[in-house]
C-alpha cells in the first residue's frame, strides 16, 4: 500500500483559489483509486472528489461540483485537487487517500479506502 502526503493547505479568503497535492514518496498510485475527503470540526469526514486508476474518469461531491477539480500527473505520482470560488463551508482537514483494492472500479465510500494521509488544513474566512 502507498502512504500519500498532502500539501497546499493554508488560510485564504472567500473566492480564493488554492490547490492541493498528494503524492506518495518512492511510489506512484499506478493501479490505485484516488481520493481527497474532508474533515470539519464537529462533523463526520465526507467524499469532496476522486479519481479512478485507468482513465482518469473523476467523480465529486455535489457541494463542490464546478468548483474543485481532481487530476493527476502523466506519471501518477501526484493527485491535485484544484479548489477555486471557495466558500467558508469548504474549512476543513483535507485528507488524501488510496483505495483498498488496486484495479478496482472506483468507489466513494471511505471504507473502500485504505491508505490516508495526515491531513492538510485549510481555511476559508468570510
Amino acid at each position: 500500500q502507498v502512504q500519500p502526503v498532502e500539501s497546499g493547505g493554508g488560510l485564504v479568503q472567500a473566492g480564493d483559489s488554492l490547490r492541493l497535492s498528494c503524492a506518495a514518496p518512492g511510489r506512484t498510485f499506478s493501479g490505485y483509486g484516488m481520493g481527497w475527503f474532508r474533515q470539519a470540526p464537529g462533523k463526520e469526514r465526507e467524499f469532496v472528489a476522486g479519481i479512478s486508476w485507468g482513465v482518469g474518469r473523476t467523480y465529486y461531491a455535489d457541494s463542490v461540483k464546478g468548483r474543485f477539480t481532481i487530476s493527476r500527473d502523466s506519471a501518477k505520482i501526484t493527485v491535485y485537487l484544484e479548489m477555486n470560488s471557495l466558500k467558508p463551508e469548504d474549512t476543513a482537514v483535507y485528507y488524501c487517500a488510496a483505495s483498498r483494492t488496486t484495479w478496482a472500479p472506483f468507489s466513494p465510500r471511505e471504507a473502500d479506502f485504505a491508505s490516508w494521509g495526515q491531513g492538510t488544513q485549510v481555511t476559508v474566512s468570510s
